[in-house]
């Protein structure tokens, strides 16, 4: 199997091979800021010219294009050598074969944001017993397979506002359905739980959930589960979709469908994707964060480990350039920052949140 790796300005094409199984859908590897051939410099304790590697869930979604620029940008003013990789589905195992390999090349800092929170346990501890730190990004492994988690923002944060912006629209009652990522995935699991129980234990809240589905983080099935949703459920009052993949396609949908207007979207959207519909009304308010910064403070997240300044224990502190100081927290959970809501007043102050 032959991988693109880049180096500065000169990219060069290497061949690898995997002793993996399974198939890769595909592949995409760049380096900036250091010198060929991934080499790392400094010694034990520093991380002068190390190495860092970036797994997201998968490609050609303009959220994770987002997370790996603010990645890009930490690993440049760090003098990483900074790769990224990543399959083409959300597949619970398609991350399996990319770990491996970053393990093979000895990258010192592998970043992974899990499709599913076992599956890549594996892998990331044969990293780890090569002496590479592992943190996750935008969604979580199981704890103990990593040293660090960075997170957007707490949980009941996020499932907190995307149910307050739904509530702003229809009140308390009616039939309301979630269209989600993947079945597996950690992150929007954890958001669609905790929704579930901020409902039950509203006395405000009274919706029927009629129903969750998935569009596995895939435009066109995502857009063929909406249309489901309103075919199945004519009277649904309401969609919350916790992904950008999901409410980009919900929104489109609704824009040229009898519903427009009719039934509330809200959820976590990309401002650039989403600004057509809040002005034409599809849509009335959704929310989000800046996904750059996820993958900055994640790069600097691994300088601190790699040197040593921080284990990821609670309590831990360190800075992270632009951003400022960091504390991290239980089970080595780090929070970025606050959830953002966007509407039709305010979307305009937020267009640097753009790929």
């Amino acid at each position: 199997m032959e991988f693109l790796r880049k180096h500065g300005s000169s990219p060069r094409r290497r061949l690898l091979t995997f002793a993996a199984t399974g198939t890769v859908a595909a592949l995409l590897l760049s380096a900036c800021a250091a010198d060929a051939g991934g080499e790392a410099g400094g010694g034990e304790g520093s991380s002068e010219g190390a190495s860092i590697s970036f797994i997201p869930k998968n490609l050609n979604n303009p959220y994770i294009t987002l997370e790996l620029s603010g990645a890009k940008e930490a690993a440049e003013e760090l003098g990483f050598t900074y790769a990224e990789a990543a399959p083409l589905d959300a597949g619970a195992d398609s991350q399996i074969p990319f770990i491996q390999t970053e393990v093979q090349n000895g990258t010192q800092i592998l970043a992974v944001s899990p499709n599913d929170p076992d599956a890549v346990c594996p892998a990331l501890e044969d990293a780890r017993a090569g002496g590479a730190k592992i943190i996750t990004f935008d969604s979580d492994s199981a704890v103990e397979c990593r040293d660090l988690f960075i997170n957007q923002t707490s949980v009941e944060g996020v499932a907190a506002g995307q149910l307050e912006q739904l509530f702003d629209q229809i009140g308390g009652t009616g039939e309301i359905a979630i269209l989600s990522a993947t079945a597996a995935a950690p992150n929007q699991n954890a958001w669609i739980e905790a929704m579930i129980q901020q409902i039950e234990e509203s006395d405000e809240y009274e919706w029927d959930l009629v129903a969750t589905v998935y569009g596995d983080d895939d435009d066109t099935k995502s857009f063929q589960e909406a249309q489901g949703l309103l075919q199945s459920y004519p009277d649904l009052a309401g969609i919350i979709s916790p992904t950008t993949v999901g409410i980009a396609a919900t929104a489109r949908y609704l824009s040229t469908s009898e519903y427009k207007g009719q039934v509330a979207l809200v959820g976590l959207g990309l401002p650039g994707q989403m600004k057509e519909y809040l002005d034409d009304g599809t849509v009335q308010a959704f929310a989000l964060w800046d996904p750059s910064e996820v993958g900055y403070l994640t790069a600097y997240a691994g300088k601190a480990l790699l040197e040593g300044t921080i284990t990821g224990a609670e309590g831990d502190t360190f800075d992270a350039g632009k951003l400022g100081s960091y504390t991290v927290g239980p089970d080595g959970l780090v929070i970025v920052g606050e959830l953002l809501k966007f509407t039709p007043e305010n979307i305009d102050e937020y267009d640097y949140i753009s790929f």
